[in-house]
């Protein structure tokens, strides 16, 4: 992606944690903006439209009764205005460029994709699969079920969000740095035939030949890519600022060399970044990290 393919970019905004079992990632939008993105992306050439936030309100309980999903009604109310908003802004020509919030805003941000791009690639960065499903997720937090419910699977008040249709086939949906997945995911990444490249991938091939290989599976005979990025990807030496941290991840210069090889491709339609916890950060470190990383994936280069 760059300023010549469409220089038009709306940043969307979700104060939410009621998906994540850490608080503080609600604040990730405010310290992502603090940090300069705004500056960042019109230094890069585009013109850009903050819509400003959609903001969660905390119910008194997080779980309704005979439902293991933490706080599903405002999860689901978030998500389907957020459908509505990147939607809009697709139909308006614009990109939409998604700050989290926690993970669970991939299902919003996907299913409004969906409306414009049928069959929609996507690379997505995580220490985690976030594929569980009520009945296999330990917590219960959304921000673990954002895949399956693209995919078709988990409950229905998030998987009608858009329409009740896959937003995303699992042949082309491509994970990247994975490292922590539970047994249930495991088993019907398994069974589906996802392609996940863990960092024993990454370690083994090196970033480059990991990346152009997902380029292949999520940008060929596609409407395009998606790309939902997890800071927790990211190693928890360089990145602090968010609440699932798992060691051995990837290195500074491996996500942004990823996402400058997404950008290189010229078929990137939509991006998420997410996770981002100013409360657990330092000197808000890791938003300065994501709009840097936001740079690579956006066209910035150094000459």
């Amino acid at each position: 992606m760059k300023p010549s393919i469409n220089p038009n970019i709306s940043i969307i905004g979700v104060a939410i944690d009621l998906g994540a079992a850490t608080p503080g990632v609600s604040l990730g939008p405010s310290a992502i903006r603090y940090a300069g993105v705004k500056e960042r992306l019109e230094k890069i050439g585009y013109h850009v439209k903050d819509e400003g936030d959609i903001t969660a309100i905390k119910p008194a309980s997080p779980i309704m009764e005979g439902c293991k999903l933490r706080y599903l009604d405002e999860v689901a109310r978030v998500n389907t205005e957020l459908c509505k908003r990147v939607s809009d802004a697709m139909s308006e020509g614009r990109f939409p460029l998604v700050l989290g919030g926690d993970h669970s805003v991939a299902i919003g941000t996907i299913a409004g994709v969906a409306q414009h791009k049928k069959n929609l690639g996507v690379i997505w960065f995580d220490a985690h699969g976030d594929i569980n499903t009520e009945e296999t997720s330990p917590s219960g937090n959304v921000h673990g079920m954002p895949a399956a419910v693209c995919l078709g699977f988990g409950h229905e008040r998030l998987t009608s969000i858009g329409g009740s249709f896959k937003k995303l086939q699992p042949d082309k949906l491509v994970y990247i740095g994975c490292r922590d997945l539970d047994g249930g995911e495991r088993r019907v990444m398994k069974e589906l035939g996802i392609t996940v490249f863990t960092m024993h991938e990454i370690d083994r091939y090196g970033i480059i030949e990991v990346v152009e290989r997902a380029l292949k599976i999520a940008g060929e005979n596609t409407d395009g890519i998606h790309v939902s990025f997890d800071v927790d990807s990211l190693d928890p030496a360089i990145i602090q600022g968010t609440g699932t941290r798992v060691p051995g991840g990837l290195t500074y210069r491996e996500g942004n060399v990823a996402l400058e090889l997404i950008a290189l491709s010229e078929k990137l339609v939509s991006a998420e970044f997410v996770e981002v916890n100013p409360l657990i950060d330092n000197n808000n470190a890791t938003a300065k990290s994501a709009i840097a990383l936001m740079g690579s994936l956006l066209g910035e280069w150094l000459i």
